[in-house]
């Protein structure tokens, strides 16, 4: 029985060091992840900037077209004015000039206040521009950092798991299946130490008959409150016999 909690010990400090560096893996891609989605609210703000100076640049544009047609319209209209005869056709031709340049007016107020969106706009996404630019580069060469002691990782994962194999190998199916039961039931903790007569799992005394048999070391014993297998160290750190 002293060997089977000898195995099953090193067993677990193996899945320990499995799970540990497992969970490592896990929060490398979650970094990977966190970095991916920041580039992409960037870049989404930058295209849909891009999509706004665009849809400003096209207003402008047609702005620009019916300021020029009006412009003509009042050269034609000044023009005419030229060959006309009578007043009331003079005065009818001077209220479209009128309208006509007033419109005009109208129509380069907005250009401006369209140029100076753009001009704003344009400013913004340079800068969005270089910061996307930025993080692109740095998100590259961090997944290329992660991905690598992912990897790394995961050698030493392969490495563990085949000496797991290996020693579980030397355990009783029954005492495995048991074994895992417990790392489920337990966060991945099957075995508690026990000291000054406490199981460390639960922090809960031991009954005194309980924890005599666990000095005679002739079974297996799991602590009353947590179920976890006890295992006694001595002051030296070897299991008691």
């Amino acid at each position: 029985m002293k060997r089977h909690l000898s195995l099953l010990e090193e067993l677990q400090s193996i899945d320990c060091l499995i799970d540990k560096k497992c969970l490592t893996q896990k929060n490398l891609h979650t970094d990977i992840c966190f970095c991916q989605q920041e580039i992409t609210i960037i870049r989404q703000t930058y295209e849909e900037n891009l999509g706004m100076a665009k849809e400003l640049e096209h207003q402008k544009s047609t702005l620009e077209c019916t300021l020029n047609s009006e412009l003509d319209n009042i050269k034609r209209s000044e023009t005419n004015a030229k060959e006309i005869k009578t007043n009331k056709e003079f005065q009818a031709i001077d209220r479209e000039i009128n309208a006509a340049r007033k419109q005009v007016t109208e129509l380069e107020e907005q250009i401006l206040n369209l140029t100076a969106q753009l001009e704003t706009l344009q400013i913004d996404l340079g800068s969005r521009l270089a910061e996307l630019q930025e993080k692109e580069a740095q998100g590259k060469a961090l997944e290329k950092e992660k991905k690598a002691t992912i990897n790394s990782l995961q050698e030493e994962i392969n490495n563990a798991a085949s000496t797991r194999e290996t020693v579980s190998a030397k355990i009783p199916a029954s005492l495995i299946r048991r074994y895992q039961q417990l790392r489920e039931q337990r966060r991945g903790v099957a075995l508690s130490t026990v000291e000054n007569g406490s199981c460390l799992g639960c922090n809960m005394q031991l009954p005194p008959q309980l924890y005599n048999m666990l000095i005679k070391g002739e079974e297996l014993l799991y602590c009353p409150h947590c179920q976890r297998i006890l295992l006694l160290k001595t002051e030296t750190g070897q299991e008691a016999a």
